[in-house]
């Protein structure tokens, strides 16, 4: 059985009222989400507050889930919505945590200091994007997700969404050069 197909019998359990498979649901879903609204925010009270929306759409709308897209590709549709206006309500600046992308590499601190400064300044020109352009972003390169289920997930065309990412892509381009030259 594939997760896909996990996932949408879960969502039929959970239309039915079975709380076992929303908890099961909710327990799988919770760090994508989070690292999702993570990405898109960077604000931690907008993050849980978009996941336990999210869910709680869930939980409310499964029934209504009519297997057109993936589980994931409904879910993360439901996790865009409340980001973009939870984003919307605060409209607070942006601030990137380069700990969120921390890996465990090299652990000279020369190394460590270079990792994170780098870390910061790709996490600042990706803060720097249009909302819209930052979730592509997110969902292609954080995600994995093909470009058919973002248009879903960001209820726009196809074309719109390459759109986006090339012009995302042009623009952290620009934004990163912009930081190199201004570091030498």
């Amino acid at each position: 059985m594939t997760p896909d197909s996990e996932d949408a019998q879960l969502l039929g359990r959970i239309a039915a009222g079975d709380r076992h498979a929303f908890e099961t649901l909710y327990r799988s879903y919770f760090p994508r989400l989070s690292r999702f609204a993570g990405r898109m925010a960077r604000n931690p009270a907008l993050i849980e507050e978009v996941v336990n929306d999210t869910m709680l759409v869930v939980w409310q709308k499964a029934a209504s889930y009519d297997g057109s897209c993936k589980p994931s590709t409904w879910i993360f549709a439901i996790a865009y919505r409340k980001t973009l206006k939870g984003l919307k309500l605060t409209d607070e600046p942006v601030e990137s945590d380069a700990s969120l992308y921390e890996d465990e590499g090299d652990s000279r601190p020369e190394q460590v200091l270079g990792r994170q400064q780098l870390q910061q300044t790709v996490a600042d020109a990706l803060d720097a994007l249009p909302a819209a352009q930052r979730a592509v972003m997110v969902l292609t390169y954080y995600h994995e997700m093909a470009y058919a289920d973002i248009a879903e997930i960001v209820e726009c065309p196809l074309n719109t969404v390459k759109t986006r990412m090339f012009h995302a892509r042009h623009r952290l381009k620009d934004l990163l050069w912009n930081e190199r030259e201004s570091s030498q």
